[in-house]
């Protein structure tokens, strides 16, 4: 087999193989004692353990140890890392699920330590038509927890809406942030989002996760049973906003399914996009998000109030070397950028009525300084915890 570790290609041949009902494979490694130990047995031994199933007795063989192998080393050279049940890379809550899969792709800067370790997971879901109050609340809910002593990580599925809120605003906050995949770890889904998810991979401590082979494309089966991995990661599930047959849904009572924390966001009465959020609090399987202060302590981290006004900070700086009114006016654009997350040049332009020409001048001095980001899109954000 190569140089490739025996027990790590019969845990991706398995992978392979009960990709669509991991509890089968789950039960063979713990009840044989690793995955090498199950294509160790002959046909006849496997056709009796496997009775219940009988396709999949003609599948564990040397075909698919071949195919896997074949699997690991395409994975190498795409700068994917595979882990599996058991490894010490494997996530120890996801191994506590049922229908955790055999093994995960990751695809990151340092994909083995992306996943490995005592590191505390949030994951935050949601619908993919967010109103912008369940993305204010989302940017809100992670900046707190990005001011917390824990600072753990975000996941969530890189889909519209409040999954790339969840993502952008992790790692404007210098959180580490996972993407549970429904395609392969090769592939973006959606593919706008292939800047997003290359700046994921680039971060060291985050990572594009799948628990599909390479080349798995969009299907809609595959983003349901996806859900199952963004539960199983998180010590606690944040359902922002969703309808009542919302995929965050799913994820939510998966998350309570495993014994896990589910927190939701509460919306005005007959507001579509919380009815879901709604439901669950009265049914009392979800905790309300009341504010920052009561989730972050809930969560069992500690609260800390948000830096300092960064106005103030700017004009401090710069007093000395510009004219007061270049200063207010520093102020001014800083003040509107704080107030609407995500304002685009030309509406700072329209807010100020200073020249645009002026307003994009002052955002590149903001930026280069550590005051403001922009993305590709020009829209502008507060920088936070400037002082770590």
């Amino acid at each position: 087999m190569g140089n490739l570790d025996e027990e790590k290609i019969c845990l991706c041949a398995l992978n392979m193989i009960f990709g669509y009902e991991p509890r089968i494979a789950t039960a063979l490694i713990d009840s044989l004692g690793s995955a090498r130990a199950v294509f160790s047995l002959g046909k006849e031994d496997l056709g009796k353990i496997l009775g219940a199933y009988p396709k999949y007795s003609g599948a564990i063989n040397g075909r698919a140890l071949e195919q896997a192998e074949k699997e690991l080393e395409e994975a190498a050279r795409e700068g994917i890392y595979f882990t599996g049940r058991g490894e010490a890379e494997y996530p120890e809550l996801l191994m506590e699920c049922e229908d955790a899969p055999a093994g995960i792709y990751i695809k990151g800067a340092a994909p083995e330590k992306s996943l490995a370790g005592k590191r505390d997971f949030v994951s935050i879901v949601g619908t993919r038509a967010v109103s912008e109050y369940g993305k204010e609340w989302c940017i809100r809910i992670v900046e707190a927890l990005a001011r917390s002593g824990s600072r753990p990580v975000i996941v969530s599925g890189l889909a519209y809406g409040t999954d790339i809120t969840a993502h952008l605003a992790a790692l404007e906050n210098g959180l580490d942030t996972i993407a549970v995949m429904a395609t392969g770890a090769d592939m973006v889904y959606p593919s706008g989002h292939r800047q997003y998810a290359k700046a994921i991979a680039g971060k060291p401590g985050s990572a594009l996760i799948s628990d599909y082979p390479l080349h798995t494309g969009a299907i809609p089966l595959n983003f349901i049973r996806r859900n199952r991995i963004i539960a199983g990661l998180g010590k606690a599930t944040i359902l922002i906003e969703s309808r009542l047959r919302g995929g965050g849904m799913i994820t939510v009572r998966q998350a309570f399914s495993y014994d896990r924390d589910v927190y939701a966001l509460p919306g005005r009465a007959g507001e579509p996009l919380s009815e879901g959020c709604n439901y669950l609090l009265r049914s009392g399987t979800a905790i309300p998000v009341i504010s920052e202060k009561d989730l972050v302590e809930s969560l069992g981290y500690v609260f800390r109030r948000e830096d300092s006004d960064p106005g103030k900070e700017a004009a401090c700086r710069y007093r000395k070397t510009m004219s007061g009114d270049k200063v207010e006016d520093i102020a001014r654009i800083l003040l509107i950028i704080k107030k609407k997350r995500g304002i685009s040049l030309q509406e700072i332009t329209e807010a100020t009525g200073l020249p645009y020409s002026t307003v994009a001048e002052i955002a590149g001095l903001l930026e280069n300084d550590g005051f403001i980001r922009t993305d590709l899109m020009q829209r502008c954000s507060i920088v936070r915890q400037r002082n770590q």
